[in-house]
């Protein structure tokens, strides 16, 4: 047997899949089960593993003859798991690979769907049960394998998020590279699947796991944070799930407080969110969230006044979180003007003094929340756009109001066109009858 890797694969972008290629006489599964049991018994010497071998390779040949393929997989299973937890085994990585695929290929050969669930079930569960650091690169790879065999596309969502899990328990980073380049398509992926909410959310907190200590995936950790408090609507059936969400809830406030990137969320929209305003635990946290979106700079040191220890606890620095604040306060101070904001409004929102008062203008323009011009001798900023720190229902109707202002005045404006290309034609016409 020898082993070829290959990429893409699948309607949505699959993970890599693995090929077999048979370059022996026999059977590909009597030659995996041959060359397993001989690996597997190596160390027992010949006269306890020669008799084992036979068995074993003589039950799957009953086995495939009846076309008897859970039983197959079950007995091609125990033969690698030997293999799995053997000590020379990572010197016989490729082999084991190739093993472990030609036991995924036997979901192509089951009689129904079903059967190759329950065939896909038991490899998964082979290989998640195995030590978290015990090859989770490899484990991973044959299990992207077996998701682009399988046909049942719960079958498929299923098999990624047993990869997910063997990538989370690995708590490395080379297993945590093998999954992360295909979060990218999750959404495709849960369109192609066809999954409901529970499973969306089973799926999302897996990711936000992994991603969690991932170094440099900060946005994609709080985007991830955000799909999964997404799913819970606050309904009855999601009472009992949706307290266990507490810890993501006060998570995602807490990167949205440290990125000095984010500007704007939807949190407080949340149900999983808006529960930790009566946890005896979260409030302050949720306190915190409600300052930075709808207060301004002389609440957030009111509150680090009182909570310093807190802030420091979730990581967050004092400096960093004033300079957000005061970035805030300035978008805050967009909101509610008539498109001009005095200087003097600036100063005192910010707490600073008048000659950096266009030092944090700049800082606003140049991290994309704010567009404005300077009146420097009138000492003014006029605003032409503005971040809204929250876009809730009142930021979409004010839009749809805009909106339909907008289209009014552009169905006025080509009225007028028309009715001034009339009165043009009718005084050409006129014209034209005088001259005869």
């Amino acid at each position: 047997l020898s082993h070829t890797g290959g990429g893409g694969g699948g309607r949505e972008k699959n993970p890599s899949m693995a090929t077999i290629v048979n370059t022996t006489e026999e059977e590909p599964m009597l030659a995996v089960v041959r060359s397993t049991a001989q690996l597997a018994w190596a160390d027992a010497g010949p006269e306890v593993a020669d008799p084992e071998v036979a068995r074993l390779c003589a039950e799957a040949q009953q086995h495939l003859l009846a076309g008897r393929w859970l039983d197959m997989a079950t007995l091609m299973l125990a033969s690698a798991d030997l293999l799995l937890l053997s000590p020379s085994a990572p010197d016989k990585a490729a082999d084991l690979e190739c093993i472990l695929t030609v036991i995924c290929n036997l979901v192509t050969m089951a009689g129904s769907e079903d059967e190759a669930l329950e065939i896909a079930k038991l490899i998964c569960a082979k290989l998640t049960h195995q030590p978290p650091a015990d090859k989770p690169t490899l484990r991973i790879k044959v299990l992207f394998s077996l998701y682009n065999l399988l046909p049942s596309l719960s079958g498929k969502a299923m098999v990624y998020r047993k990869a997910l899990e063997v990538a989370a328990a690995a708590a490395g980073k080379a297993a945590a590279d093998c999954v992360v380049p295909t979060f990218k398509n999750i959404d495709a992926f849960v369109a192609y699947w066809g999954i409901g909410k529970p499973e969306q959310r089973e799926l999302f907190l897996a990711i936000t796991r992994i991603l969690k200590d991932h170094k440099g995936m900060t946005k994609d950790y709080f985007k991830f944070l955000n799909k999964y408090l997404a799913t819970f609507d606050g309904s009855a059936g999601d009472a009992d799930a949706i307290a266990a969400a507490k810890e993501e809830a006060a998570a995602a406030i807490v990167e949205f407080v440290k990125s000095s990137d984010l500007y704007q969320c939807d949190l407080l929209d949340m149900p999983a969110v808006a529960q930790l305003e009566k946890d005896d635990k979260y409030q302050p946290v949720y306190e915190l969230l409600k300052i930075f979106l709808t207060q301004r700079l002389e609440s957030y040191l009111a509150f680090q006044t009182a909570n310093s220890t807190l802030l420091q606890g979730y990581g967050l620095v004092h400096e960093d979180c004033i300079t957000k604040m005061r970035l805030m306060s300035l978008l805050d101070l967009s909101g509610h003007c008539s498109g001009e904001i005095p200087y003097s409004a600036i100063t005192k929102a910010l707490e600073i003094n008048d000659d950096v008062v266009e030092y944090w203008i700049v800082k606003a323009i140049s991290s994309k929340i704010l567009d404005c011009k300077v009146d420097q001798l009138n000492q003014l900023v006029i605003v032409s756009r503005h971040t809204a720190r929250v876009f809730g229902m009142p930021q979409w109707q004010s839009l749809r109001s805009k909106l339909g202002v907008w289209r009014g005045n552009i169905a006025n404006a080509i009225n007028t066109i028309q009715a001034n290309k009339v009165t043009e034609d009718g005084g050409q016409g006129m014209q034209g009858l005088m001259i005869r």
